[in-house]
């Protein structure tokens, strides 16, 4: 595992073969026992799937982003979402293997797609919306430069596509970043 960890990280555009393992990346970093294995879980929070294969296979076809493939020596190892958004990016599906997770890797995938976004689109800032009760995830964007806007959105009750909620004070709050 030693070697896998010191080599470097290839970033590429996911394309349709990719669906199955992408969404069992996102699904094991986000929900059920496995996501306990890592800090980003939402398991206490949100119950059901966190995104499914037309979900992904979404945003793998939009014209107007791309969905990241990252892989370390062959293996997937992360996913993310850049979306252009007129004078700024969106990022989201965020998804680090649970087993990874706290090495530094996340913080390394985020500055690579601020600096796409910002080179590719020459976006001004990025983007993201996070679910509100999640304040430790909030804290690691804080952290690497996002500002809570206090900006929030409804979360999508009654639509299993986005989980089946365990709570009913779940919102999506709005972080910005200038690039």
């Amino acid at each position: 595992m030693s070697t896998a960890h010191s080599t470097a990280l290839n970033f590429r555009s996911a394309v349709e073969a990719d669906v199955p393992d992408l969404v069992a990346l996102v699904e094991s970093a986000y929900r059920g026992d496995a996501s306990r294995a890592g800090w980003t879980t939402e398991a206490d929070v949100l119950d059901g799937q966190r995104t499914d294969p037309e979900g992904v296979r979404a945003i793998i076809g939009a014209t107007d982003g791309v969905l990241l493939v990252v892989e370390r020596a062959g293996e997937l190892v992360a996913c993310c979402q850049l979306e252009h958004r007129g004078d700024h990016a969106y990022f989201g599906m965020f998804a680090v293997r649970p087993g990874l997770q706290g090495g530094g890797l996340g913080k390394e995938i985020l500055a690579e797609a601020e600096r796409r976004a910002r080179e590719t689109w020459g976006a001004k800032e990025m983007r993201m919306t996070v679910v509100n009760v999640r304040e430790e995830l909030i804290a690691y964007y804080v952290r690497r430069g996002y500002r809570r806007t206090g900006e929030m959105s409804p979360f999508p009750y009654g639509d299993e596509r986005f989980g089946v909620p365990l709570r009913a004070d779940l919102a999506f709050e709005l972080l910005v970043k200038p690039l």
